[in-house]
């Protein structure tokens, strides 16, 4: 009888077990039966996008989605807004040839973990940093109901990772890897900076070796809901934040918030409070107020660090 017992109670356990791997794979395995993973449109024509996570990827879920997408007002090919992202991605915008530095930057664009303004924020960027000689990498990261601090957060560390696995393709030095993030993206541009891990140097996945820590972030107008600042990693990154000031009173809270947190950790840190300016509006001139011009303080700032040539 205890036998019989013993038996009956080890075959729970193996259909426990069995039930589990069946879970775990049940979205690999509709992967490999046909049922691809929604690819993102390009944000213009011929960009290249490349998706962060590989088919099979335990990491993808409602992967039959397609993303939807708003296009610019008047500009029937470039897209403004993309909501429902579910195959996480970075769009591929390198300098040219005969300016290109070597330096890459993440653009991380905001909208609430809602959706993101792809446009502003991350198009119109990835335009002048161009100018500038800087490959720009437009990330598509999760959104809600996925988590911030974690789904989308690994999207981003793992952006980072895969620039530099591919850093030799690609032109770029990957000691020169930054992330810029405005609003919500600010705040993934924050998480990166608090919480890389430095990569798995034993994984067979040879994206998931490389080292996750950007090399620089910047805060533009950045808020999150809650972020615990009492932990800064010895080694974290130089950071630049700018924002508005009275009338964009959450966003510069937070943003002085972080900056004392790095001050007091003893790590560098730039800071650009602006006496008005609003929310969002990425690089926009702002009809000639000071905070229009923050982007050349981080041309400064960049330049000093040496991922830029100074200006002569």
């Amino acid at each position: 009888m205890n036998i019989l017992v013993w038996k009956m109670a080890r075959l729970r356990v193996f259909v426990f077990v069995l039930t589990g791997i069946a879970c775990l794979t049940e979205s690999a395995v509709a992967q490999t039966n046909g049922q691809q993973p929604q690819l993102p449109l390009p944000l213009v024509p011929g960009a290249r996008v490349v998706p962060l996570w590989p088919v099979g990827s335990p990491t993808l879920k409602g992967f039959d989605q397609k993303e939807v997408v708003t296009y610019a007002p008047g500009k029937p090919d470039r897209i403004q807004k993309v909501v429902n992202i579910h195959n996480p991605s970075i769009e591929v915008h390198l300098a040219p040839q005969d300016k290109a530095t070597g330096t890459a930057v993440i653009l991380a664009a905001g909208g609430g973990n809602r959706e993101l303004n792809v446009g502003p924020e991350g198009l119109d960027i990835a335009d002048w940093l161009s100018t500038l000689g800087v490959s720009s990498f437009i990330l598509r990261y999760r959104l809600q109901p996925y988590t911030s601090d974690g789904d989308a957060l690994s999207d981003t560390l793992r952006s980072i990772q895969w620039i530099r696995a591919n850093a030799k393709d690609l032109a770029i030095d990957p000691k020169r890897v930054g992330l810029m993030g405005f609003s919500a993206g600010g705040e993934q541009a924050a998480w990166a900076a608090l919480k890389f891990t430095g990569g798995k140097s034993d994984s067979t996945d040879v994206i998931e070796r490389q080292d996750d820590r950007p090399d620089f972030v910047v805060l533009v107008y950045a808020g999150w809901r809650r972020m615990d600042l009492s932990r800064v990693p010895t080694n974290a990154p130089p950071a630049f934040l700018t924002s508005a000031g009275v009338d964009d009173a959450f966003h510069a809270r937070q943003t002085v918030e972080f900056y004392d947190a790095y001050f007091n950790a003893k790590i560098p840190a730039e800071l650009h409070i602006y006496g008005h300016g609003g929310h969002a509006g990425g690089i926009r001139p702002r009809n000639g107020i000071p905070f229009g011009t923050w982007q050349y303080r981080f041309v400064d700032w960049v330049a000093d660090l040496g991922f830029l040539p100074k200006s002569k």
